[in-house]
Order: C-alpha cells, then structure tokens, then sequence
C-alpha cells in the first residue's frame, strides 16, 4: 500500500528530529538506550498522536534518502550548509525501532537543518506583505531583524530564501535598518535593485520615479531595464542621494543633508528639485483630502523645499506665490489648474 502524506507542521517534525538526534547519540555512546530517556521519549509520542507519527515519518524519510548515492546525498546536505557527520555504527532503538543507517543519519540531519531555517525565515514569512494606511507610518520587522519604518500609503513584500534576503517597494516610502547577516538584502522598487552594503537607507517610489537617500554605510543601485551597453551601477554613501528620473532612464546621484534623509519620520517631506506631479503624489500619501493637477503643462514644474505633513493646508494655499497656478478646494479633493494668462516659467 503507498504511503500516505502526513500533514505535519513543522515544529513537530523539529521536535521528531530533536528525540531522533538524541536516541541516536545516547545508543552510540552505551550501546543501548537508558531507561529514563526511553520513558521521556515515550512520554512524548503519547502527549499526542501526530508525535509517533512525526517521528515515524522523519525516519522512513531518512531511509528512504539514505539509499541515494553518495553524489546526490552530499548535494543534499551542501544545499543547506550541514556538515558531514562521520559514519555511524548501527545500534538498537528503543522498543524495536528499525535501525537507522550512516547514510540517514546524514539525510536527516538535513532536515533538522531544514526545518529550522523554514522556522527561522520561511514558511509564512515567505512573500509576507506589509501595507500602511494614509497619513500613518508603520514599524515592522522583518524575518532577520532587520527594521523597516513604512511611511504613509506604503506597500512592502517581504520574500527571503536560504540564499537571498529581496523585498519589493510597490509604492510609497521606506526606511531600513539592516541586520548583518551572510544573505545580500536587495530592494527592488520599480526598475531599480538597491543592494545593502551593510547600511541604513531610505527608498521611496512615486511610479517609476525611485528616490534612495543614505544615511549610513553604502547602498548599490542598478537599473534592472538597462540595456546600455555602457549602463553601470552607482554607489551611495551616508549623505549621498540617488534619482531616477523614468522619462530619462538616467540616475543622478547627488548630496543630502543628514536631517533630509527620511525627514518624513519626523513628519517633514523634503523634496529637491522634483516634478510637482511626484511632489503632490507624495503628499497625498499623508493628506486626507488628496491633491489633484487638471492641466499636465503643470506636472513638469520642480519644487525644492520643505512640507510638514500637519501643514499641508498652509503649503497648498502659498503654492499660487510661486507657480503659476490656482487652486480649488472642495471637501473631497484639492484641484490644481494653470493661472489664467500666466504662461509656464
């Protein structure tokens, strides 16, 4: 009769591993397993039925992998990084438990290594999405430790491996603090990779325009749409900014004042020479009552400055002093049209 697939979680089968482990090494060492451990482990296949049946399924897993030859056993173990243990001797489980050979005692230990990274970084942590409110700013962390402030209106998605920590900004802003670990940590936000270079740093994404600010250590930025033969990666260090303007496909990598980089977690959006369509695309990540351009002649200006995120109001009233625009509030939107008889700067 062919096996039928047990669904057990994983930490029973961690746990399964563990009294494996622990068996083994105590029959190794005496030839024959003590009584008090026999009881504990028997004390703990009855405390529910799924543990005999964990147990029962770690080792015919271990034997059925411990038929594999020695080349495709070793890639096994190499994929998840476990070392070798020197080949065993056969010695007796308790109540008759089939003899475990050298070969399982390698498979299973892969397991066990298995089981723990899926507790430590997979499982429902895999693909996780993290999504902040309008005018709320969210503080998450992320399966390694690392630690990421979301700003408003903000769409993050969390997906780590055993070989690579990648997290997707789909709109909005974000600012991480990453934990060492050997794994790369990459954020891609449109057509850009930013890859940590053991660092703290800022990302926002209005479409396809991407901002990435460092306030320490260094960042590499690539554009993964680049088909220039000549295209390259930029670095940036603390106090360096990177933009990516889409209409040009091009990077500018410039200099940021320390109290700019992620102002807007002290409530304060900052913005150096940028299109007015980005500008108002990131204050309506904070503005109830969302900000609207009627004419597209208007989305090319460019504004330098600051805006505080419980003042946005006060900004939108002066914006008339200095561009040609007027402007129209109603209770559900603020409308931004071209100044009659005033022609763009």
């Amino acid at each position: 009769m062919a096996e039928t697939p047990i669904p057990l979680d994983d930490k029973t089968l961690l746990a399964a591993a563990d009294w494996w482990t622990r068996l083994r090494d105590a029959g190794d060492n005496t030839d024959s397993v003590s009584d008090d451990l026999t009881e504990q482990w028997l004390e703990w296949t009855q405390l529910d039925p799924r543990h005999m049946e964990a147990f029962e399924h770690v080792t015919a897993l271990g034997m059925r992998l411990g038929n594999l030859d020695e080349l495709t056993r070793q890639r096994f173990v190499n994929e998840f990084a476990r070392p070798v243990p020197a080949p065993r001797r056969r010695f007796r489980w308790p109540l008759a438990v089939v003899a475990m050979t050298a070969a399982a005692s390698v498979a299973l230990m892969a397991l066990a290594g298995y089981v723990a990274w899926t507790l430590r970084y997979g499982g429902e942590q895999s693909n996780k999405v993290y999504v902040s409110a309008v005018a709320q700013k969210e503080e998450i962390t992320l399966p390694d430790g690392t630690k990421v402030t979301l700003g408003g209106a903000s769409r993050l998605t969390a997906d780590f491996s055993h070989k690579e920590r990648r997290v997707e900004l789909s709109d909005g802003e974000a600012f991480f603090q990453i934990e060492p670990d050997a794994r790369p940590f990459v954020v891609t936000a449109g057509t850009l990779a930013i890859r940590d270079i053991g660092t703290a740093f800022d990302v926002r994404r209005t479409g396809q325009h991407v901002s990435v600010a460092v306030s320490q250590g260094r960042v590499q930025v690539s554009d993964k749409s680049s088909t220039h033969l000549g295209s390259r990666a930029l670095e940036a260090g603390a106090g360096q900014r990177i933009f990516f303007d889409p209409a040009t496909a091009a990077m500018r990598l410039g200099d940021i004042a320390p109290e700019q980089t992620a102002a807007w977690r002290d409530d304060r959006l900052e913005f150096i020479n940028e299109p007015l369509d980005v500008v108002v695309a990131n204050i309506n990540r904070y503005s109830p009552r969302p900000l609207r351009i009627a004419d597209s002649s208007l989305e090319t200006l460019t504004f330098t400055g600051s805006i505080k995120t419980d003042a946005i109001d006060s900004w939108v009233s002066a914006l008339p002093k200095v561009f040609p625009v007027q402007v129209k509030a109603t209770q559900e939107q603020i409308v931004l049209s071209r100044a009659q008889g005033k022609a763009s700067p």
